[in-house]
């Protein structure tokens, strides 16, 4: 079905070649949708429901490296405090927080805590 609207759009005399670039163009820009959009969409809402979940008690790691364990979600919502090392803290924002890194992280702690 497509070859042939492909082929009626070439022997079209006139107007068939522009008709032709507006399919082209909206096919590339659908393509442009479908592979770097959507995906990015998709990976945003994740990482903000990630940022929504964390829990005090949680490991995380930063964007910077910076490893810890949250020890206070605060009031406006955007920061969170985390202990680096026993008695010394960072207040930080949750999109500093690395998704990726973060759960690399738990699941390298975690085969080790059931043993």
């Amino acid at each position: 079905m497509t070859h042939s609207l492909l082929f009626v759009l070439l022997q079209a005399p006139g107007g068939g070649g522009g008709t032709l670039q507006l399919v082209l163009l909206g096919g590339m820009i659908l393509v442009f949708w479908l592979f770097m959009i959507r995906p990015q969409a998709k990976k945003a809402k994740i990482a903000k429901k990630f940022q929504e979940d964390m829990q005090k008690g949680d490991k995380i790691v930063t964007i910077a490296g910076i490893h810890g364990k949250i020890n206070k979600i605060n009031d406006d919502g955007a920061t969170v405090e985390i202990e680096t090392s026993p008695g010394s803290y960072l207040k930080i924002e949750k999109s500093a927080i690395s998704l990726e890194w973060t759960q690399n992280l738990n699941k390298a702690t975690t085969p080790a805590e059931k043993k």
